[in-house]
């Protein structure tokens, strides 16, 4: 099996940073790309093969939802992962109906993200 590809999509780069810094730390997996908002995402995987998008809700530009949309139009194989400091049951439904394959908590994701 071959290493996992991810995009990573959330308008603060300190998150950005982060999360890759604990993904990269399997070798398993390697982050190919990052995006601040929904636009620079779908501009981004029209150009990056990826496996696994994980995808902020609260971004200028074009939101998580409407961009999981647009994902599942031009990438439907991909997976998408949204890490969201949301807990509202609103965005959880919001994000599944539109296509999103899982649903972590920014609050939890030091410890649920990786095994």
């Amino acid at each position: 099996m071959g290493v996992c590809r991810i995009v990573l999509a959330d308008d603060h780069a300190l998150i950005r940073h982060g999360v890759k810094k604990m993904i990269e730390q399997d070798p398993a997996l390697k982050v190919v790309g990052e995006a601040a908002d929904g636009l620079e995402l779908i501009a981004l995987l029209k150009t990056t093969p990826a496996d696994l998008v994980i995808l902020d809700i609260s971004m200028p530009n074009l939101r998580g939802i409407e961009a999981i949309r647009e994902v599942r139009k031009i990438c439907p194989q991909i997976k998408v992962l949204m890490l969201t400091m949301h807990k509202g049951e609103q965005y959880l439904c919001s994000s599944f109906a539109s296509g999103a394959d899982g649903y972590l908590l920014k609050e939890d994701s030091d410890t649920e993200l990786l095994p």
